[in-house]
């Protein structure tokens, strides 16, 4: 699959915890960080997406915050 968004992070999923309607999966990225997206049920189960998957994390924002 070829994508625009140049923000693309490999990791596994560590966690996956489906709600009504959205779920919340975490994925480890190395180096102790963590991401976590929230997305349809839906679509965790027709990515069938389980934890030790290896997935590519797409990060795409029109704003970008850093803090300090």
């Amino acid at each position: 699959m070829k994508l625009s968004a140049r923000n693309q992070i490999q990791g596994k999923i560590v966690k996956v915890t489906k709600g009504q309607t959205t779920a919340n999966v975490r994925v480890d990225i190395g180096g102790g960080n963590t991401v976590t997206s929230s997305i349809t049920n839906d679509a965790v189960d027709e990515l069938a997406l389980t934890v030790g998957d290896t997935v590519t994390v797409i990060v795409k924002a029109s704003d970008v915050m850093i803090g300090k």
